[in-house]
């Protein structure tokens, strides 16, 4: 059987009296696009801070391609290939979106000290960043400020700088959160695009946009895992509907 890219053992955490993970346990294989749901405080931010570090577990396990990293500092895991998005509005507003995946890049690659010293030198971490703004529909606005494009192609410019620390799991905390329900299935679209050699793990509250891009879906209730299946399985699951899909999904 082959190795979980992501495996969880047991994962438990209370803060005081509230239990917000109790016995999380989950295995994601290499190129799943998996969605995470749930109510609001499910725990699934939690669940997404205990993977990379953000916060400590109590108890439990966190493996990367079956090396446990538990005890590994989130920047270490980062190194590993365990990445989620990053909150960009107010990082780089002068930059453009290709010279801040340059950056991002030359970062990667240890050679963000000097970068803009003599860009030109750097071809090879700018035909990089290129290619990730390519893959993401950015290509054409890769000249403009950050701050100026438009709030989707920003939430997609954090995961581009995402894609630029070579991730073999990546993390995405509600990427079309705040975005204008017109873009936010062409990010979608941006986002399945991704490599399949990536593992994508996703938290995203429209249910119409995770039953179109996931192919399986982990249900989250009161810090444990109520269920997990593939979209029609979850859609048909009574529990489910029980318990969050009658406010979430229609259809």
């Amino acid at each position: 059987m082959t190795t979980p890219v992501l495996q969880t053992r047991g994962l438990n955490k209370n803060f005081g009296s509230l239990v917000v993970a109790r016995g999380i346990e989950i295995a994601l294989p290499k190129g799943a696009r998996y969605a995470l749901i749930g109510p609001n405080g499910a725990g699934k931010t939690t669940l997404i801070n205990l993977i990379t570090g953000m916060t400590r577990p109590d108890a439990g396990q966190i493996l990367l391609e079956g090396e446990d990293i538990s005890t590994l500092a989130p920047a270490a895991r980062v190194k590993r290939g365990l990445v989620r998005t990053f909150q960009i509005n107010t990082l780089f507003p002068n930059l453009s979106a290709l010279e801040a995946v340059t950056l991002a890049v030359c970062e990667r690659r240890g050679e963000a000290g000097t970068w803009w010293r003599s860009l030109p030198s750097y071809g090879q971490a700018i035909e990089e960043a290129h290619r990730i703004l390519t893959t993401l529909m950015l290509a054409g606005d890769c000249e403009r400020p950050t701050r100026q494009l438009a709030y989707g192609q920003q939430r997609l410019l954090e995961i581009a700088l995402a894609l630029a620390a070579h991730p073999k799991v990546l993390l995405l905390d509600e990427p079309a959160a705040g975005v204008p329900k017109d873009e936010s299935s062409e990010l979608f679209k941006a986002v399945a695009g991704i490599s399949s050699d990536i593992t994508v793990l996703f938290i995203e509250h429209d249910m119409e946009l995770v039953f179109r891009f996931a192919t399986r879906l982990i249900v989250m209730v009161a810090g444990a895992i109520l269920v997990e299946g593939t979209p029609a399985e979850i859609a048909n699951d009574q529990r489910v509907r029980d318990v969050y899909l009658g406010q979430a999904h229609h259809g």
